[in-house]
């Protein structure tokens, strides 16, 4: 128990950035997509679900490596930042692939979520593991 006093602050201030990153991520791209997903999600749209649990998951994946690689609550800040930009591009390289996607994921056609919950995941996957310096 004697590694507590110690280990414990660093744990409880990385946990705390990285909800608020998350957070952060959450709203940036909920604010950048023309559909609000929450409502579709609440109104059973598996395609908004599929499509938000990827961009989450793919920016939870990369800040996790962020994380386990920082040397500083700062550098995990940065490196937090990059992840979401990587992240913001996804979705926007989607929206060039499938001109239809910002009609697509309100009608609820769920190809289109998958495809840009899976690219958001295997961005995400592929920054982390840029991230290991």
């Amino acid at each position: 128990m004697s590694f507590l006093p110690i280990g414990l602050p660093a744990f409880l201030s990385h946990f705390g950035l990285a909800l608020l990153l998350v957070a952060v991520f959450f709203v940036v791209y909920i604010f950048i997509t023309p559909y609000h997903e929450l409502r579709l999600i609440r109104a059973g749209n598996h395609t908004a679900a599929a499509s938000l649990a990827g961009a989450l998951l793919g920016y939870i994946v990369a800040l996790a490596s962020a994380i386990s690689n920082s040397v500083s609550l700062l550098d995990m800040l940065v490196w937090g930042m990059v992840a979401l930009v990587v992240q913001l591009l996804a979705f926007l390289i989607v929206k060039l692939l499938l001109p239809t996607l910002l009609e697509d994921i309100p009608e609820n056609k769920i190809a289109s979520g998958i495809f840009l919950g899976t690219v958001s995941l295997g961005l995400g996957l592929l920054n982390a593991a840029c991230m290991t310096y």
